[in-house]
């Protein structure tokens, strides 16, 4: 085991660190220290304690001179943080960090070298390292980095929010001009993943012309063409990127370059697991293995098998692997020639049609209000799906304001002949009353059809009031689900749930409408008198 002096950090007496421990030495310690268990196939499984999702709103951004002017500031997620506060919370953190015996990793994101940043996390947890480990890219002990950032991870120590300037005893902090991410009482691993991609999603719009994107990313084995999935956890980015006809990139964040490159930001995976199995999912199912990191699973009565349908300690079960776990990757993790953009939408009205064709200007606006819903168990105290807008597919994890980022997607759009495409993963047929969420295996179809350019073939028809084309066939799927209003028995429930949708589109585009171009502001939905 090597070592590396943190005294630098304020960290006294890191004697007994270890830097750049292997998975398997990293896993021997957490089972050794009662802090994890085996599953039958040797795989690590961890409980993350109280939480089990991310809590956006106890997540800061320092107010200083470099964000002031360029962070769109706002009360649910870029809360700004006074820098002297920072202050004072780090140099508790690291006293209560010193002595102990933490774990060192350098890493580094983004697969096109050419915007490489290198991370220097220090973990109070062995399995914190592990998530490091299998999230970032990895180097090797003999390889040397110079860290762009610093990320402190203290799951154990909890904050005072009356002295330290916090909401809670857990936060999550960037301090941009410190370089710094500071995370204390929260053993969510998720926590440090979108803490890093907010990072991101400051640097790279702001200094490089990149456009950072909360979206999965695959490529056709013979046509070389890039797909896009947009959309929040649980709507199905990982699942339908993971494609045995396509390579995969990346599951969940990416840039999109100045010159058309599409680049992972990441070296590994986290994807939902829950009711997982060979049959539905594939790539992922083969990647549960010696490695790899489950997280809040729940053992079969007397065994150490993994019951993937026991949602008893959350819904939000988790498991975190390099990406080398998926055989059918694109290895460089990056590419270009794009042709299909997918926002998966889990719509809980069950009004919107299972796929849509949307033309430049209505992207923009989709884009822009992120219409989805929240699924149980990916934030906490979520505990059935909530309809609910994030801007640009990310609201969280974006510091810039939503038209920055929608001003980005429009200039990447004008003269090419991208494919947009809005996919409902959600509920049909009656909404949450009377429907049903959309079988997997039809979004699958879709989605292919879509690809392959089958949809290009067929004849479409304008859908009222949204104003969107939907197709009127595609082969393999019923027609009748291809128009919701088709689908509902009641005819006046569904225009009631439509009208519903509809002004909360309304709503929440008022927060844009002064910024927004006029041609986005023309393809909001209207209601019919």
């Amino acid at each position: 085991m090597s070592s590396l002096s943190l005294e630098n950090y304020g960290i006294l007496n890191s004697s007994n660190n270890n830097w750049q421990l292997s998975p398997e030495e990293l896993q021997n310690i957490v089972i050794k220290n009662g802090m994890g268990q085996e599953t039958q196939s040797g795989v690590l499984a961890v409980n993350t304690g109280m939480f089990t999702g991310r809590s956006p709103q106890d997540r800061f951004i320092v107010k200083d001179n470099i964000t002031e002017k360029k962070v769109w500031w706002d009360e649910k997620f870029n809360q700004p943080f006074d820098p002297e506060k920072f202050d004072n919370l780090y140099k508790k953190v690291v006293r209560y960090l010193s002595g102990k015996k933490l774990y060192v990793r350098d890493g580094y994101l983004c697969s096109d070298k050419r915007y490489q940043l290198n991370i220097r996390s220090i973990s109070e947890y062995p399995w914190s390292d592990l998530f490091v480990h299998n999230l970032f890219f990895r180097i090797s002990k003999i390889e040397k980095i110079l860290p762009d950032w610093l990320l402190l991870c203290a799951p154990g120590f909890q904050a005072n929010p009356k002295t330290d300037g916090t909401r809670e005893k857990n936060f999550s902090i960037l301090n941009f001009q410190k370089r710094i991410v500071l995370i204390g009482g929260s053993g969510y691993t998720g926590e440090i993943k979108k803490s890093i991609f907010s990072v991101l999603n400051f640097i790279l719009p702001t200094y490089k012309n990149v456009f950072p994107m909360h979206c999965a990313a695959n490529i056709g084995k013979q046509t070389k063409d890039t797909a896009l999935f947009f959309g929040l956890s649980g709507t199905g980015k990982t699942t339908i990127s993971n494609d045995v006809n396509r390579k995969l990139i990346g599951d969940d964040e990416h840039g999109w370059t100045y010159d058309d490159i599409i680049f992972n930001f990441e070296g590994g995976c986290y994807a939902k697991i829950l009711g997982i199995s060979k049959e539905r999912e594939p790539m992922i199912y083969h990647a549960i293995k010696r490695g790899a990191m489950l997280e809040n699973v729940v053992f079969k009565k007397g065994t150490k098998e993994v019951d993937f349908f026991n949602d008893s300690i959350t819904q939000n079960m988790r498991i975190s692997y390099p990406i080398y776990f998926i055989k059918n990757i694109e290895k460089k993790l990056l590419s270009s020639n794009i042709r299909n953009i997918f926002f998966l939408t889990y719509d809980a009205f069950g009004v919107l049609p299972p796929i849509a064709k949307l033309n430049k200007e209505q992207s923009a606006y989709y884009f822009l209000l992120g219409y989805t819903s929240k699924v149980a168990g990916t934030e906490l105290n979520i505990k059935k799906p909530q309809a609910t807008f994030s801007s640009c597919f990310g609201a969280p994890f974006m510091p810039l304001h939503p038209v920055t980022y929608t001003k980005m997607l429009i200039k990447k759009l004008k003269n090419t002949k991208i494919n947009v495409w809005m996919v409902n993963t959600g509920l049909i047929s009656g909404g949450e009353t009377l429907g049903f969420r959309i079988k997997l295996k039809d979004t699958r179809k879709l989605v292919q059809c879509a690809l392959d350019g089958c949809l290009s073939r067929v004849h479409y028809e304008k859908y009222p009031i949204f104003n969107f084309q939907i197709p009127k066939y595609c082969p393999g799927i019923s027609s009748e689900i291809l128009n919701p209003k088709k689908t509902w028995k009641n005819k006046k429930l569904y225009q009631d749930q439509v009208e519903k949708l509809v002004k909360k589109f309304i709503k929440n585009f008022d927060t844009y409408r002064k910024y927004a171009d006029k041609n986005i502001s023309y393809e909001e939905p209207k209601i019919e008198q």
